[in-house]
């Protein structure tokens, strides 16, 4: 196992690199110079130009490249051109708020899509199998942007159950410890605050469940349709072992890797994916900290976002393949 980690590891750092390259490359390609959104509209070419020989950006792209790849050998991601800001700082809490809400999204698609899949696999070809397959196909056929605007009008406007943005009640801010808004309330004894903060949560957690859910549910009926068909299935119920204890004991353990598969690539995804629904949300992620440097053509945030976001995403993968070995001990490396 530690010979594996260490050889996949070692497969991180050229995976790591080529994505820096192929950001950098990209970022130059957006239209637009930094130092003309800086400036305005109504700035001259002499104080465009004195202000691009400031952020180096009339320097040869390779000295730029290697400027940053510098930086990063020394653990810094840069220094935002839009605010001259540390990109490490100012980043932080952005992405705590999307792990946040990934997680939340998470939890509530693995509850949902699990226990949906082995229902449906367990009632095969029932009415409960086709009405929750069907929801999970148009769970993964709806807009997030169309769903986000349906939750907010009728949970929010409509019934004023949920707040319609933000992600806490701004006349009561949360003293930020962690980050995580949820623990940070819970350490300080905030209940109030934490029911509130939950219910900020509520609203763009299911907006991104909604598509992982899905597919968690189909993949789940899939391995466990075949689980089931299994001897030592038929055995453990021939011999009286109750229902609940054949299905996830027997049988969603040995189902459990495709859905672990999946899990972990929806995690990632959801990092990286969640710029809509931040947008509708307000939510104050790193999708909307990136969506809004590429509109200030804020290259280092562009390139240092995009870095972090494949990062977690490539660990995510690299400790699923790991967990792999933990749940089925027929697996070795």
């Amino acid at each position: 196992m530690l010979s594996y980690s260490l050889k996949r590891i070692g497969l991180l750092l050229p995976v790591l690199f080529g994505m820096t390259l192929v950001v950098f490359s990209i970022t130059r390609l957006i239209p637009g110079n930094p130092a003309q959104v800086i400036l305005g509209q109504r700035a001259t070419k002499e104080a465009i130009e004195e202000l691009s020989i400031q952020l180096g950006l009339n320097n040869p792209w390779y000295v730029q490249y290697g400027n940053y790849i510098m930086d990063l050998l020394r653990g810094d991601l840069g220094t935002s051109i839009k605010t001259k800001a540390s990109i490490s700082e100012e980043m932080m809490p952005y992405l705590l708020a999307t792990i946040e809400l990934t997680a939340a999204a998470m939890i509530l698609a693995v509850i949902i899509g699990v226990n949906a899949g082995i229902i449906s696999a367990w009632f095969r070809n029932s009415f409960f199998d086709y009405t929750s397959m069907v929801i999970a196909l148009i769970g993964v056929s709806i807009p997030i942007f169309w769903l986000g605007l349906m939750m907010q009008w009728y949970f929010s406007l409509q019934l004023d159950w949920f707040p319609i943005t933000g992600r806490e009640n701004v006349r009561d801010p949360v003293q930020s410890i962690t980050g995580l808004y949820l623990i940070d309330t819970l350490v300080q004894g905030r209940f109030d605050q934490f029911v509130e903060v939950l219910r900020h949560l509520v609203l763009p957690s299911a907006a991104l469940a909604t598509i992982p859910t899905a597919i968690i549910a189909r993949i789940t009926r899939a391995s466990m349709i075949e689980v089931i068909q299994s001897d030592y299935m038929r055995t453990a119920r021939a011999k009286g072992v109750k229902m609940v204890v054949v299905i996830y004991k027997h049988g969603l353990k040995n189902a459990v890797i495709p859905i672990l598969t999946i899990i972990g690539l929806q995690t990632g995804l959801l990092l990286g994916g969640a710029i809509l629904t931040e947008t509708i949300f307000g939510w104050p992620g790193i999708g909307r900290y990136i969506y809004e440097a590429i509109g200030a053509r804020d290259y280092p945030v562009i390139q240092s976002g995009i870095l972090v976001i494949a990062t977690i995403f490539v660990l995510i993968n690299f400790i699923v393949d790991l967990l792999y070995a933990l749940i089925d001990k027929r697996i070795t490396y």
